[in-house]
């Protein structure tokens, strides 16, 4: 039962909910565009993207060297255990996702783009978890949960029922990919004393928290730049405010983490909990005006 709970854990629920959510996403920015939504395509996409995202988080936690416990109070030999059922459920979702990809292409879903989406997919998936790459421990890790939550993840919701790719998707899922990538640092701050402890090479240990902060900002202000500017290049403005509503959580954000900076203490669970609004209700809010017009 302990083992169970770790597991689920270590499966980041929170990431995968984040990845339904922006498939979800990328279907509606269909719906709104005038395609017919086919629910079982639907279903399918959904399944596909719940397996990538458990399985690649499983599978990082498989392949962490043995030194490095995922629970302070584990020794070596339920360090082992833990890793075996890792590894033994990440490859049981991994098979079952090639299985649901070939289901697809019986089905006649994947389009040229659609394959480009899922190969990207895969690609990101190995590249996180497994070496040479193994992005989670060269500091890139936050980049490539970013990518595959705020860039594929919609891009596969939605060519799975265009067929092809939109620059409208295109410009929202950019949007989201910064907010992820910054919601991701965010969260390597209230984590740097361990993360040095255990050597783990995260994005906010390679460059530095001083470099880290700057760029948090860019990438916020980045974000709700390209969202304000939607308008501007087509967009209808009923789409785009609800998302503008989490600008006052960004900012707060900003000036936590530059008080942070300059010497401030911290309030880490406030902080934790205010990126993961930025994030996660700007997506919402933005799944929702799609879904609803």
């Amino acid at each position: 039962m302990k083992n169970t709970f770790v597991l689920f854990r270590l499966s980041q629920p929170l990431v995968i909910l984040f990845a339904i959510l922006t498939y979800i996403l990328g279907t509606g920015i269909s719906r709104y565009l005038g395609v017919s939504q086919n629910w079982t395509v639907f279903w399918l996409g959904f399944v596909i993207i719940i397996l990538a995202q458990f399985g690649m988080n499983l599978l990082v936690e498989a392949l962490r060297p043995i030194d490095q416990p995922s629970n302070r109070n584990q020794n070596r030999a339920e360090r082992v255990n833990l890793r075996k059922a890792a590894l033994l459920l990440s490859i049981s979702a991994l098979a079952t996702l090639a299985i649901f990809i070939l289901i697809a292409a019986q089905r006649g879903v994947l389009t040229p783009v659609g394959i480009l989406f899922l190969v990207l997919s895969v690609f990101v998936l190995l590249a996180y978890a497994v070496r040479p790459l193994r992005l989670v421990d060269s500091g890139l890790g936050e980049l490539g949960l970013a990518v595959q939550i705020g860039l594929i993840s919609p891009g596969i919701g939605f060519v799975f029922q265009q067929g092809e790719y939109h620059r409208v998707v295109a410009m929202i899922s950019f949007s989201l990919t910064l907010l992820a990538f910054a919601y991701f640092i965010t969260l390597g701050f209230p984590s740097y004393a361990s993360d040095q402890k255990y050597d783990r090479r995260t994005f906010l240990r390679i460059i530095g928290w001083e470099r880290a902060v700057p760029l948090h900002h860019s990438l916020v202000l980045g974000a709700y730049l390209i969202l304000a500017s939607a308008p501007y290049l087509g967009l209808a403005w009923g789409l785009i405010w609800p998302s503008l509503l989490t600008l006052p959580f960004a900012i707060l954000q900003i000036f936590w983490l530059q008080s942070i900076s300059q010497g401030a203490k911290p309030i880490w669970n406030l902080i934790t909990i205010n990126a993961l609004a930025v994030f996660g209700l700007t997506t919402y809010f933005l799944t929702f005006a799609f879904w609803i017009r």
